[in-house]
């Protein structure tokens, strides 16, 4: 980000350009003041820094107008930088905060930050990484990898909240009858005694049905709910639902740690693959159409593209360990 480069804010009502170091220095006066230890020797030069010029106090202005915003909800980003002030944490805290008083939206652009999301769950994965969570009502919800969710049990509904990922679901019977939910920002997928998948897309959300059976309920759409049964999955906007088709065999392998294909082109395969590998993984258009089978392991996916070679007419091209492009076999000399 350009140290000159501002934005007005349009989500705090604090009017004004804030330049990114004034907006990070803002941030760290914050989380210094809200730390319970402020010496009054900091209150003196907090409140110079702040008479300085008219920029420190529009960027105080609108950090104290984040926080305001987010009264009442749990700030564990905020928290965890206080608790570990030289901590990896505390520089991921400074930087989505500093990027709300630069450039503005408040609490609910916050809350769309993936690092929000993750401090924000109840429980969440990182790249690579899959957990099981066993739900209040004795069911189980496994996390695939890069997924985070929150849940919410009251006396009225059993509801878990995909932030962002995928999701392996299996309900259990509850005595006072509450339905069970699953809620995106799409829509909403209700259980009707059953173990399914889902998984958020950008722009829709897939549903994979393995026993029993669920109801979509688009966001948006009016009618009657669309109903999948087991052996079934399918897809749906926030505008409405698709057919249903036939489960993909393959659904659900990620729980036991498999990726399965079965007849997958290799541009679909290794987007797949991608999600359980930090960095950057690429195909050459030229390979795309390839077909990939097989059931390859998710623990060493450096394992699986090594495989690939032997499988097809294709080798691997590394600018680094995190940046590696599946290209066409060059020809033997």
């Amino acid at each position: 980000m350009d140290e000159e480069a501002s934005l007005a804010l349009d989500g705090t009502g604090v009017a004004g350009s804030v330049a990114p170091a004034v907006a990070r220095r803002a941030v760290q006066w914050w989380l210094a003041l809200h730390g319970g230890d402020a010496t009054a020797a900091q209150l003196h030069a907090w409140q110079r820094w702040r008479a300085e010029n008219a920029e420190h106090e529009r960027a105080w202005q609108r950090i104290e107008a984040v926080s305001g915003q987010l009264a009442g909800i749990p700030l564990p980003l905020a928290s965890a930088a206080l608790a570990a002030p030289a901590g990896a944490r505390r520089r991921r805290a400074v930087r989505l905060l500093t990027a709300l008083v630069v450039v503005g939206g408040g609490a609910a652009l916050l809350r769309q930050a993936p690092g929000w999301q993750s401090w924000h769950a109840d429980a969440s994965t990182a790249t690579g990484e899959r957990r099981t969570v066993r739900l209040p009502d004795g069911g189980t919800l496994v996390l695939n990898t890069d997924s985070a969710i929150q849940l919410h049990y009251d006396a009225s509904a059993r509801a878990v909240r995909l932030l962002r990922g995928e999701v392996l679901l299996q309900t259990a019977p509850d005595a006072q009858r509450r339905p069970f939910l699953v809620h995106t920002v799409d829509g909403a997928v209700r259980a009707l005694g059953t173990r399914f998948i889902v998984r958020q897309h950008d722009g829709f959300v897939r549903v994979g049905v393995l026993e029993g059976a669920v109801e979509l309920r688009p966001a948006g759409a009016q009618g009657q709910p669309r109903v999948l049964r087991a052996g079934e999955e399918g897809s749906f906007s926030r505008d409405g639902a698709g057919a249903a088709q036939a489960l993909d065999a393959g659904a659900g392998a990620w729980v036991d740690g498999m990726l399965v294909a079965a007849h997958m082109r290799l541009d679909a395969f290794l987007l797949e693959l991608s999600r359980h590998r930090r960095g950057h993984l690429g195909c050459d258009p030229a390979l795309a159409h390839l077909l990939v089978s097989g059931a390859y392991p998710l623990a060493d996916t450096d394992k699986v593209l090594l495989a690939l070679t032997q499988a097809l007419p294709v080798e691997l091209h590394y600018l680094t360990r995190y940046w590696v492009t599946v290209r066409p076999r060059a020809a033997k000399k």
